[in-house]
Formats: C-alpha cells, sequence, structure tokens
C-alpha cells in the first residue's frame, strides 16, 4: 500500500475516532505513522490541535458552529440522547475524576458527584441531583457508561446493574492521560467570566484576533473546512458575505484538499456543497440504513421530496407514518403499528433527517431543505422499441 494510501487510512481513522488510545492497536499505529503530516494538514486547514503521546492521540475538534443540537451525545448501550441532566453529571463527573486516585469505586464517585452538584452555580441554574431514585442513578451510569467507551475509566471489578439494584459496587481505573485530553477548549472553563451561556460556549473556543488580511482568510478557511468536513452539507445562504465571496473563490482549492486527505468527493449545486463519502463510513447518521427507523426515515424523505409543500405539520408525517406502519407491518418491528407508535417513530425519523441537513425542524413544524430532492422518486418511464423491430424485445415460449 502506498504513502498515499496509508495517509488517506490514517485520516479517516482520526475523523471517525477523534480520540484514540494505544489499545486500538491499529488506527493508533496508522495514525503515529502519519503524525507530521496530519497535524500540519488539520492546523493549516480546520485549526485544530493533534496531540500524541504513548497512550492517547487526540485530535481537538472544534465545530465551526456551536448551536448545531442535531447531533448529540449518546449512550454507547442503546444509543438514547443525553439530557440535560445528564450533561450536568458528565461535567461534574469529571471534575470529581480530575481530584480522585488513580482508582475509584462508582459509589465514591457518586458521592463526590453529589458534592459538587450541591453547590450555588447547580441550584442557580435549577438543576437538582440527588441519587434518591433509579432514573438519577441511571443517569449516572449512562456517564460513566461513556466514559468506559472513551477510556477515561477502565472496569476492574463489579457490575453497573448490580450498583443500580443497590447489592454491589463496581471499582474502576482512572486514565489520567485520557482525561486530560477530553475536554477540547482554548482556555480554561473557569478563567471564563461571561455570563450567558452562547458567550461562555464562544470563550471557550476563541481566539486571539489579529487584525490581518491574512489572519482573517485563515479564520474563514478554518471555519469553512470545518464545516465541509462535519456537516452533511454546507448551503451557500448560510454564509454571511465575507464567507460566501471566500468559498467562491477558493472553492476547488478547498474541496480538493480535503479529496485528497479523505476521498471524500465534493458535489456542487446551485444550492450548496455536500462532501460524498464513497467509502460510506464516516458519517454516524446514515441513510439509508436497515431497521424501522431507517425504512421509515427513507420514506418520509420520499414523501417529503415528492410533495411541493412549503412547510409540512408534524402530526400530518405522523399520519403518514400511521399508515406506512400497516402497510410494512410485517417487515417493521414488533409494536411499531399499535396507537401512539407513530409519534415517537416520527420524531426519530425527522431527528435523522434534521441531522442529515435534509429538513429543518422548528416547533411542530417541519421544510425540505433542497438536498432532500434527491430523494424524489419519479414515475417510471418507459421506452418503446424502435419501428423498425422486426421481434419483440423478448419472445414467449412454452417452457418459460
Amino acid at each position: 500500500m502506498s504513502q498515499v494510501d496509508t495517509l488517506h487510512r490514517a485520516a479517516r481513522a482520526l475523523l471517525q475516532r477523534p480520540l484514540l488510545r494505544a489499545a486500538e492497536q491499529e488506527a493508533f499505529r496508522l495514525v503515529r505513522s502519519h503524525l507530521a503530516e496530519l497535524r500540519s494538514w488539520f492546523d493549516a486547514n480546520t485549526g485544530w490541535r493533534l496531540h500524541a503521546d504513548s497512550e492517547v492521540i487526540r485530535l481537538h475538534k472544534e465545530p465551526a458552529l456551536t448551536d448545531d443540537a442535531t447531533r448529540p451525545v449518546r449512550d454507547p448501550r442503546n444509543r438514547n440522547a443525553f439530557g440535560r441532566r445528564r450533561y450536568v453529571l458528565f461535567c461534574l463527573a469529571l471534575a470529581a475524576l480530575e481530584r480522585a486516585d488513580a482508582q475509584i469505586p462508582l459509589g465514591r464517585l457518586a458521592e463526590q458527584v453529589l458534592l459538587l452538584a450541591r453547590g450555588p452555580a447547580m441550584a442557580d441554574a435549577g438543576v437538582e441531583f440527588t441519587l434518591s431514585g433509579r432514573d438519577q442513578k441511571a443517569d449516572l451510569v449512562a456517564v460513566v457508561h461513556l466514559l468506559l467507551h472513551w477510556g477515561v475509566l477502565a472496569r476492574v471489578a463489579g457490575d453497573e446493574e448490580d450498583y443500580l439494584r443497590g447489592t454491589g459496587d463496581v471499582l474502576y481505573d482512572v486514565s489520567r492521560r485520557v482525561l486530560a485530553q477530553l475536554l477540547v477548549a482554548r482556555r480554561g472553563p473557569s478563567t471564563i467570566t461571561a455570563e450567558s451561556l452562547d458567550a461562555r460556549i464562544a470563550a471557550l473556543g476563541a481566539v486571539e484576533a489579529l487584525e490581518s488580511d491574512e489572519a482573517t482568510n485563515r479564520r474563514i478557511r478554518h471555519r469553512l473546512t470545518r464545516r465541509l468536513l462535519d456537516d452533511p452539507v454546507l448551503y451557500f445562504d448560510e454564509l454571511d458575505d465575507a464567507d460566501a465571496e471566500y468559498l467562491r473563490r477558493q472553492r476547488p482549492a478547498i474541496v480538493r484538499r480535503i479529496g485528497e486527505l479523505t476521498g471524500l468527493v465534493a458535489e456542487v449545486r446551485a444550492e450548496g456543497i455536500a462532501m460524498v463519502d464513497p467509502e460510506d463510513d464516516l458519517s454516524d447518521v446514515k441513510l439509508p440504513e436497515t431497521g424501522t427507523e431507517g425504512h421509515l426515515t427513507l420514506l418520509l424523505a420520499e414523501h417529503l421530496a415528492r410533495t411541493n409543500a412549503a412547510e409540512h405539520h408534524v402530526e400530518e408525517l405522523q399520519r403518514v407514518t400511521r399508515k406506512l406502519a400497516v402497510r410494512h407491518r410485517t417487515y417493521w418491528r414488533k409494536g411499531a403499528n399499535e396507537p401512539g407508535a407513530e409519534v415517537a417513530l416520527t420524531d426519530a425519523s425527522l431527528g435523522r433527517l434534521t441531522a442529515l441537513r435534509l429538513v429543518e425542524r422548528r416547533g411542530d413544524h417541519v421544510r425540505a431543505l433542497p438536498a432532500l430532492a434527491r430523494f424524489a422518486v419519479a414515475e417510471p418511464v418507459f421506452a418503446k422499441p424502435p419501428a423498425s423491430a422486426a421481434t419483440p424485445l423478448f419472445e414467449g415460449h412454452d417452457d418459460a
């Protein structure tokens, strides 16, 4: 395999898993063998920092947009999205682990999280965590499973189910190398004095503003490349004038560099750009996909692309889902056509379509975005045989 091919594989491995541990031997070795090239490329084109030591490789990815809620953290076991309390518990758990010994029991971690949760900041934010019921314990266990998945924790003994039942505890090793690289921020959160959430998030990734054309162009290049790497579609009408003008002039060079590194292919339309993955393994949300939700998502995409309405109400789409559940009851999972099931099914499918930038949802209203047009199904057209054809296309036989 050529040097270019292995660099291509290394870049894709890093984009798939921005945090790699030495235990993931093949990907870890592959990325380490191309550290210099990858570090240089990401620094020049995205501004993302690439850290590597003997135990962990971390690509510190910073999003171009900080208000995108379509791709939340998910529980590694059941893929359920984190809610507000789980995000808070995650941050509190990291703070507790920062002060912990090399090993920590789950019960001890819970005690430390409880102490941190009793601070005035939590009360002012309306967040309450008391470990008083199974639901709150389950939220903490979901956070622990995420930390196990990322390698911050390693289970030594015990089982989380025993902790939930109150019949036992769990002991973990704490990896300080991984913990130290988990947070992606240019500034320590404790140094930020801004009051609003949006201002605090912006300050986490703020860079020193240098007043020069070169610095301005570099920031725009980083912003556009991040979006083309991370977002399924970049729509031109979402860009401000400076970004749009830079992209108009530099688009061939930007998409060429991305394609050379990753193998993604630019599909440029009048409305925007989609970086298509011929290998189909870089996206965490796919369409089409197997399973009940995957099939429904494809069918709803076709329905929305076929109709000419500027906007659709969620109740209308739920009615469509009910009809589809009856039609496909033989193939869909048990319970999909029970009364009320269409609500959760429709929400899940619209979540996928929103994450793929195919629709925009605002409350109970859904608007199709231009890229959804690729899922419109046209009526079949049957070509007529030439008038000079002496025989039919297919001749019948008695033994056919």
